[in-house]
């Protein structure tokens, strides 16, 4: 088995996935390190899920997504993207996670959990969806509390408090009221988000006045027990008997594991990772990120349609550097 490369790819998301394409077409040895299965954070992504974007924006090395759908759904894209990667024939590991990444001797040596590699070059592209942004409140361990939705059946016949007002809370929220829960919504704003769906936000909102969906605007969770939730709102404290709280309020990018290999992030809380938006390279010399891993915590500012270019610059600073 090889174990040095030019260039190692953590993460075989879309944006990895794209990296390797890259490499692959330029003539660098590489190896895509995924501690999970292929494009792993699209599979844990809700089964029912519809893209924002259009299919062509979602492409990557130049391979046509075809699809009959005006929007792409989570299943389509698997398929797309497991295709992609299957035909190039990419030289990908899955659960293989890496632990570690420092400096020998003028490479990088990449500690796995089966493994050591030496590279020359590192492209982190791990996203941000592994690590859920916590509520901070008593009672979040509980087993009834959910970061992650994956489809309604389960919450059929039950209370069902859903926290936040993204696209993806929103999505359960209709889903599951449509499947037959009671379900309340806690919102921290003044209304729905203006990033969710067109189509879907009229939906919501329609549900939402009719009375078929209940919700808290300007409103907080502060509690959690087993049969009940505390919530503070505009008009006091209230009680709600409740079965499952699924508290979609947002993910975050393993920030330990980016500054443990040298990467120097933000002061501010968007803790910013630093890298050159002209070749995407860290203040850790051939050491690149890609994707939206690149946002810190403003988790909305990259989707895989304005961020695949990354693994041409990359790619492209790297020959700029090296001969082949």
């Amino acid at each position: 088995m090889d174990t040095q490369f030019d260039i190692i790819i953590i993460g075989a998301g879309p944006i990895g996935i794209a990296c390797g394409l890259a490499a692959k077409k330029a003539g660098f040895s590489y190896l895509i390190l995924e501690k999970g299965c292929l494009v792993n954070s699209l599979y844990n992504y809700p089964m029912n899920m519809t893209f924002f974007s259009t299919s062509e924006k979602i492409e990557i090395g130049g391979v046509p997504f075809v699809t009959i759908n005006i929007k792409p759904t989570r299943n389509e894209a698997l398929e797309y993207y497991r295709r992609v990667a299957l035909s190039n024939q990419l030289l990908i590991h899955l659960n293989e996670g890496v632990k570690n990444v420092h400096a020998v001797n003028e490479k990088y040596e990449v500690i796995t959990s089966l493994q050591k590699y030496l590279a020359k070059h590192i492209i982190v592209a791990t996203g941000f969806y592994d690590i859920a942004v916590d509520l901070n409140i008593p009672g979040e361990n509980l087993p009834k509390v959910m970061h992650y939705y994956k489809e309604p059946h389960f919450y059929a016949m039950q209370k069902v408090v859903v926290v936040g007002a993204s696209n993806s809370s929103v999505d359960a929220a209709l889903e599951t009221y449509r499947k037959g829960a009671d379900v309340t919504m806690v919102v921290r704003g003044e209304a729905i988000s203006n990033r969710v769906k067109y189509w879907v936000k009229p939906d919501i909102e329609n549900r939402i006045k009719e009375g078929s969906v209940k919700a808290y605007f300007n409103s907080n969770v502060i509690a959690i027990r087993e049969k009940e939730v505390d919530i503070q709102t505009p008009q006091g404290l209230i009680t709600l008997q409740n079965d499952y709280v699924i508290a979609l309020t947002g993910y975050k990018p393993d920030f330990n594991f980016l500054k443990n290999i040298g990467i120097k992030l933000s002061d501010d809380a968007l803790l910013l990772p630093n890298y050159n938006p002209e070749t995407m390279e860290t203040n850790m010399k051939n050491i690149f990120l890609a994707g939206v891993v690149c946002g810190g915590m403003n988790t909305h500012s990259w989707f895989i349609e304005n961020s695949r270019e990354h693994a041409d610059k990359i790619i492209n600073a790297i020959k700029e550097n090296v001969k082949i």
